[in-house]
C-alpha cells in the first residue's frame, strides 16, 4: 500500500508513550518521574520523548521506529497501525512537564569488578589508575551482563550520571535518567585551575595512563569527560557545569578526538569561551582517540612521546 508524505509525517509524530497509553495500555510501566518501560521488555526505557532498548542497543525517537525495530513491522504495515482510516483523528501527544527533574536510577552492580578491571586493562588502562577509580566509587561492573559501569556526582556526591560500557561487545550507552551535566569527573584538587576534557570516559582513563607513564602526577589533575560532544555547535552541557562548579578554572584542555567532529566541537568551544578561558585543543599525536593512542603504542613495546602541551 502506498502512503502520501503526510501519512507518513504523521505517522512519525506519534510518540512510544502517546501509542501505548492507547494501543498496548497493558504494556506499559510507569517506572519513575517521566521514565517508562515496557511490560514485555524491561530494558526498553521510555523517557521525555525517545525511546531505548538498552539490552538490544537500539533506540528511536517515535512508535514508528519502535513498530519496525521492536514488533518488526513492515514500514507500510506500521503506518498504517499508526494513522488508521485516514479520516480519523490520531489521539494527542502525551508530552511530560519539560522541567520535570530526570530520576537517575543506578543500576545494580557486583561485589567483585574482575571483568571490568580485566576488561579495562585490556584497553591498556593503567591498573592502579582502574583500582584507585573502582574504590572511589566512579567505576562499578553492572550485576547484568557484566558491564563497565561510569558514574558522574554532582557537588552533593550524589549519583547523577552512568555511562555503560560492554565488557564483551561494542554495546555503550547512557544509564536511563542519566544526567549528562555530571558526566564522569575525576576531580583531585579543591579549587582547580585547569581541566583537561575528553569525549568518553575511556579516553580520560587513558590519558591518565599515559600521564603516569610520562612521570606526570595524574593523581594532581582534574580531567572530565562529556560524554559525547551533543551537536557539537554549543558548549556541552557537562563542561559548561564543571566551570560552573569550579568557578576557578582558568585553562582548559580539549583532548577531543582527532576527527571532523571533533576539530569542529572544539573550534566552537574556543569561539563560545575564548575570551574567559585559556583554551587549548590537543588531539592525539596519532590515532582517532586517546585509547587509540595508547593501545598503539602499548603494542608497538615503545615508550609513548610526550604529548606536546
Amino acid at each position: 500500500m502506498h502512503y502520501s508524505k503526510e501519512d507518513i509525517a504523521k505517522a512519525r509524530e506519534m510518540d512510544l508513550l502517546t501509542y501505548l497509553t492507547y494501543f498496548e495500555p497493558d504494556n506499559l510501566k510507569h517506572v519513575s518521574a517521566n521514565v517508562y518501560s515496557t511490560v514485555e521488555h524491561d530494558s526498553l526505557i521510555i523517557n521525555n520523548g525517545k525511546w531505548c532498548w538498552f539490552s538490544r542497543g537500539i533506540g528511536g525517537k517515535n512508535a514508528l521506529d519502535y513498530l519496525i525495530k521492536v514488533r518488526g513491522h513492515s514500514f507500510p504495515d506500521a503506518v498504517a497501525r499508526l494513522i488508521g482510516n485516514p479520516t480519523e483523528t490520531l489521539p494527542v501527544a502525551i508530552r511530560p512537564p519539560p522541567d520535570t527533574p530526570k530520576c537517575f536510577l543506578m543500576p545494580e552492580v557486583k561485589y567483585d569488578p574482575s571483568n571490568v578491571i580485566k576488561y579495562l586493562i585490556g584497553r591498556g588502562i593503567d591498573s592502579e589508575i582502574v583500582r584507585w577509580c573502582i574504590d572511589h566509587k566512579l567505576i562499578f561492573e553492572t550485576a547484568k551482563y557484566s558491564n563497565a559501569l561510569f558514574i558522574g556526582y554532582d557537588q552533593d556526591h550524589n549519583p547523577k550520571y552512568g555511562a555503560v560500557r560492554s565488557t564483551t561487545g561494542d554495546y555503550k550507552g547512557d544509564v536511563k535518567g542519566s544526567d549528562k551535566r555530571f558526566a564522569f569527573r575525576i576531580v583531585n584538587a579543591k579549587n582547580p585551575k585547569s581541566v583537561y576534557v575528553f569525549e568518553a570516559a575511556i579516553d580520560l582513563l587513558s590519558f591518565a595512563t599515559l600521564e603516569k607513564q610520562f612521570g606526570e602526577k595524574w593523581h594532581k589533575k582534574s580531567y572530565l569527560s562529556l560524554a559525547g560532544i551533543g551537536n557539537g555547535k554549543s558548549v556541552p552541557k557537562a563542561l559548561d557545569q564543571f566551570l560552573k562548579d569550579y568557578p576557578n578554572i582558568t585553562h582548559i584542555h580539549l583532548l577531543l578526538d582527532s576527527d571532523e567532529p571533533g576539530r569542529i566541537a572544539a573550534q566552537n568551544i574556543k569561539v563560545a569561551l575564548g575570551d574567559r578561558y585559556i583554551i587549548k585543543y590537543m588531539p592525539p599525536p596519532t590515532g582517532k582517540d586517546y585509547n587509540e593512542f595508547l593501545q598503539s603504542k602499548n603494542t608497538k613495546g615503545k615508550q609513548p612521546k610526550p604529548i606536546r602541551r
